[in-house]
């Protein structure tokens, strides 16, 4: 089994686009600006916005971190995105997940302007994805194809499962690889809670890509061997004997499935790093985007 290093990739990437950024400078040209705002003081999410603008700073972009408390009205949400898409110096902006309940989320992501929308979550993005048109993915599948094509893994003809059908990873992830492209040319089967007799289609699987946020819900006896894994999942469970008083796990039950796979994301570690890296390239991308 070879295990997928994302946090190496992620690393190469960055280190890619930074050498890119020294070629931009050495130019005149435009330095990427990737604004971010977060909502309330949620732990986990200001973690991880504080992750991107560090990103941002060790590939040479500019970053800006918009911090709005728990109370901010959606009117004064809104109000701050449309700053945003008016604001020329900022090439791509994200609004990080989850809101307060009192916020409309399908209401916030329709408000950003797709052309700075680098978590390509916006319907016009998601069209474009759709039809082959040239766009900005949604990070976390942008990341997994990345990975597929980095090492080289095979998907023209293969069968491939995906298990869960969300919107930010499941369904992308079923169309960008059922489509004609060099990652890409599979027979995809989407399937999720509702799905009866789910082991019947994941047996028959070349390719797994576990996103369905149920930890070490996929086991051993539901893969045949030779199987890659693909784990988005990413959840906290108690385990005092860790220090921190808990362990992260994946959607993937790593000790039985392990053993059958030929190519494997770990949990922590796989495709987690790749979603910034590819945050990143989608703010390069933005950045010479005709605004």
């Amino acid at each position: 089994m070879i295990l997928i290093d994302g946090k190496a990739t992620s690393e190469k990437i960055r280190s890619e686009i930074a050498v890119a950024m020294q070629q931009r400078k050495a130019e005149g040209k435009k330095i990427p600006h990737l604004a971010a705002v977060i909502v309330g003081n949620n732990g986990a999410s200001q973690t991880y916005v504080n992750s991107k603008v560090k990103a941002c700073e060790l590939v040479g972009f500019t970053s800006s971190l918009i911090e709005l408390p728990e109370s901010v009205t959606e009117g004064e949400l809104l109000e701050k995105i449309d700053e945003l898409n008016k604001n020329n110096e900022i090439d791509g902006f994200i609004v990080q997940l989850p809101l307060p309940q009192h916020i409309d989320e399908q209401k916030v992501i329709l408000s950003i302007d797709p052309n700075k929308d680098v978590d390509g979550f916006h319907p016009v993005n998601v069209g474009k994805m759709t039809l082959e048109l040239p766009t900005l993915l949604p990070a976390t599948p942008f990341g997994i194809m990345e990975l597929l094509e980095r090492y080289q893994i095979k998907t023209a003809g293969k069968n491939v499962v995906v298990v869960g059908r969300s919107n930010i990873v499941g369904r992308p992830m079923s169309i960008l690889l059922s489509q004609k492209r060099k990652v890409g040319d599979a027979t995809v089967i989407l399937t999720h809670s509702k799905t009866k007799d789910l082991s019947n289609y994941t047996k028959q699987a070349d390719i797994i890509i576990a996103a369905l946020g149920k930890p070490e819900f996929l086991t051993g006896d539901m893969v045949k061997e030779g199987v890659v894994i693909i784990d988005v999942g990413i959840t906290r469970i108690e385990d005092l004997s860790k220090k921190s008083g808990y362990k992260i796990v994946g959607d993937v039950h790593f000790e039985s499935v392990s053993p059958k796979a030929s190519y494997y994301t770990p949990v922590p570690g796989g495709v987690g790093p790749m979603t910034i890296a590819m945050l990143l390239k989608n703010t390069l991308i933005a950045c010479d985007l005709e605004k």
